[in-house]
């Protein structure tokens, strides 16, 4: 009879509905950005104690002394291991653990099914958050400065120490390495950012292929042409160049089927959380591949076909602008613009920079717009009178924009403690003003105006495009110079 119910099991289809419906019962409700702090994990996990359904170990500390934690679910012969956020600022991952301890804890009908198939046949060790020091200041590394994804050979930190003491005790068939990755990869020759970029690491130089990379490259065919089906022409490949320094290179050496998995962007999305559901899905998907053993269906030549990532993508390319000399020549070029975020505790902002200059034809934005006869013109600065930060309004931030101002001093004592703002103008108190370009420069101000012969047609604030005409602006993270 069991033997009946295992088979049963193994022939279960999931549809792309029924992913979607377990992600949204399953979504852990605390977490909605991805600036979340080791305490907030610490206290999810203590929840987890008072379920018998998940085992809790800290499994040791990071260099400032915060617990590291190991959540183990099941009793099956197969064994895999995953870790998230070894680099701090890389949580969307993390975040999409706690939904799947979510689903793995609680369901009916079909959820219940496909848990007890995994309880079964599958022990799955979960490290959420192995770099807390960095987490908790949204930094790659962690508190020695040290890059945790680059320490399996040398093992300097603690944490690098941990976690490959825990692979060499558990030995997993499998290993699910989880990251985020640069905003401006796009899968080649389009301008669709990947949003998902998978990998089977090469355990040497030669980046040969036996038994152990053939499995991983089997589970990523699966899993890519789940994913096509959510996100099609927005996965690709991560650069499979060997690193004799890197965690995944390593545990495909020690004998586990490698996956990397690098959450990458998506239009709308700053806060990650559409890719944060395609982690869950992707995730719990892979899981019933391994214990069905159904991944094995597809072929390394399913797993190359993926592109590789291409890195040609930027916040806002603008085309064909004027840019007018001081000697009175002229010229005309494409402007490429990035955005940095600047993390500010749970929340952040972003520094815009003109990243490239010239012929960019090659190259794609998220927002991308021919500006053709338009000519690039300096912002004024308002310092006339200091205006209260109460009293701004975003028709009075348009007003001064169309009057040719792009930046406005605000009174000190008007602050109230803040630090950010949500206006698409640069303001500044009297102890710092922002310096404004005459012309482009590469790494100069990302504020600027784009004019005709005779009115003001765009603002470009801090990497931000707003239409003066339309008064149209997206949503500013801006900070208070």
């Amino acid at each position: 009879m069991h033997e009946k119910r295992s088979g049963d099991r193994k022939n279960m289809k999931i549809n792309t509905n029924e992913y979607i419906e377990f992600f949204d019962f399953s979504k852990e409700k605390s977490l909605t950005h991805r600036r979340f702090k080791h305490v907030d994990i610490e206290q999810l996990i203590d929840q987890k104690r008072t379920n018998a359904t998940l085992d809790v170990l800290q499994i040791g500390e990071s260099f400032e002394g915060k617990s590291i934690y190991e959540l183990k679910y099941g009793k099956g012969d197969k064994k895999v291991m995953m870790w998230s956020q070894m680099h701090g600022n890389e949580a969307t991952a993390t975040m999409a653990l706690f939904d799947l301890f979510n689903f793995l804890e609680s369901g009916e009908g079909k959820a219940a099914t496909i848990r007890s198939f995994l309880q079964e046949k599958l022990t799955i060790h979960f490290i959420p958050m192995l770099n807390p020091d960095g987490s908790d200041k949204f930094e790659r590394r962690n508190a020695e400065l040290i890059d945790i994804n680059r320490d399996a050979r040398a093992t300097k930190t603690q944490e690098g120490k941990l976690l490959k003491k825990r692979a060499l005790k558990i030995r997993p068939d499998f290993a699910f390495n989880l990251h985020d990755q640069n905003i401006y990869y796009n899968v080649p020759g389009t301008q669709n950012p990947v949003s998902i970029s998978l990998l089977a690491p090469a355990y040497n130089e030669n980046r040969n292929i036996n038994s152990v990379r053939k499995s991983a490259m089997q589970l990523i065919g699966s899993i890519h042409k789940l994913l096509q089906k959510f996100i099609p022409h927005a996965v690709a490949k991560y650069d499979d160049t060997h690193s004799p320094r890197g965690f995944g290179d390593n545990f495909q050496r020690w004998g586990a089927s490698t996956i990397l998995v690098e959450s990458g962007a998506m239009k709308g999305d700053p806060e990650k959380q559409e890719i944060r559901k395609l982690n869950f899905i992707l995730l719990l998907h892979a899981l019933i591949e391994i214990a069905k053993e159904s991944y094995t269906q597809y072929s390394i030549q399913d797993y190359e076909r993926i592109p590789f990532n291409a890195s040609q993508l930027h916040d806002l390319v603008l085309r064909n602008v004027t840019v007018e000399k001081e000697n009175g020549k002229s010229f005309t070029t494409d402007l490429a613009i990035r955005q940095e975020e600047l993390t500010v505790d749970r929340d952040y902002y972003v520094r815009g920079e003109i990243f490239d200059i010239g012929d960019l034809r090659d190259e794609y934005g998220y927002t991308d717009k021919d500006m053709q006869g338009l000519t690039f013109c300096r912002g004024k600065i308002h310092t006339e009178k200091a205006i209260r930060m109460a009293e701004l309004t975003n028709e009075l931030v348009y007003d001064f924009l169309r009057e040719g101002y792009l930046a406005l001093q605000v009174c000190d004592g008007s602050l109230n403690g803040k630090h950010l703002h949500s206006y698409p103008i640069e303001i500044f108190t009297s102890n710092r003003k922002p310096e404004l370009l005459t012309q482009p420069i590469l790494e100069g101000s990302a504020s600027f105006f784009l004019k005709d012969k005779e009115r003001l047609r765009f603002a470009i604030v801090n990497g931000y495009l707003i239409d003066l005409e339309k008064r149209i602006a997206p949503k500013v993270k801006n900070n208070i110079f």
